[in-house]
């Protein structure tokens, strides 16, 4: 019976997500091309917004819990672990002050709707997982816009989603190149708990009723550290939210 009951919900929201998707789509064209960047930004926030709390179609509880004040200007390092798509979505809408901007896959560039073309306008770090030094290319210019725009990054370095909420390493690659490429950025750690509770097997069918968390812990003090030891702190204060609830 549960199962049939997320087939009917999952159903419904599918539909309203591709509906979503389609409509944005041309929304942030014109607001890219007529009014540029930080508006075409402005208009993804609500997208995602739209996406995120759409979710309460299969009954989902959504929180967000910020621990300390973050400035707004000044570039932000986000790094969080990764359960699923929904991390970002929700990312982008409860840290949308700070102009979120990912360090994603290339292959997601291409063909989704409202998706695509914010990854291509945004100044995503559009990596290619097999090349090691286009990836440092990458991530080093979007280093260099948030250091420029008080723009954030947003970088997951467990690379691949966690089905199980357990967290995997995290490489220190990425976030080296930030902080090197970013000096005055700082750098916040994310705990996403549950999202992958939601859809354990992909997007469909989701399962109902999941509360999804996203807390955007206290900053890190990176002074004298290395990237090493601040990726490790930002690891320990992640699991201390996702691995002890």
């Amino acid at each position: 019976m549960r199962k049939a009951f997320d087939f009917f919900l999952s159903s419904i929201y599918l539909v309203y997500f591709l509906l979503i998707l389609f409509i944005f789509h041309p929304i942030q064209i014109i607001c890219f091309e007529l009014f540029g960047q930080r508006v075409h930004q402005k208009s993804v926030h609500w997208l995602n917004f739209f996406l995120l709390n759409g979710a309460r179609i299969v009954g989902t509880r959504l929180s967000f819990i910020q621990k300390a004040p973050l400035p707004t200007d000044k570039p932000i390092i986000f790094i969080a672990n990764h359960q699923s798509m929904f991390d970002i979505i929700g990312m982008i809408w409860y840290l949308r002050k700070h102009f979120p901007v990912f360090v994603s896959k290339i292959e997601l560039a291409k063909g989704i709707p409202s998706i695509s073309y914010n990854l291509q306008k945004s100044g995503a770090a559009l990596i290619d997982r097999e090349d090691g030094k286009q990836a440092v290319v990458e991530i080093a210019k979007l280093a260099k816009m948030i250091e420029q725009t008080n723009f954030s990054a947003c970088i997951f370095p467990e690379g691949t989603r966690s089905r199980t909420g357990v967290l995997k390493p995290f490489s220190v690659g990425g976030v080296a190149v930030l902080m090197k490429k970013a000096p005055n950025a700082l750098v916040v750690p994310v705990a996403i708990e549950n999202v992958n509770k939601m859809n354990p097997k992909g997007f469909f069918p989701l399962k109902s009723f999941q509360h999804l968390k996203w807390t955007a812990l206290t900053p890190i003090d990176r002074n004298n550290k290395t990237a090493e030891e601040v990726v490790e702190e930002a690891r320990m204060s992640i699991s201390k939210v996702v691995e002890n609830n």
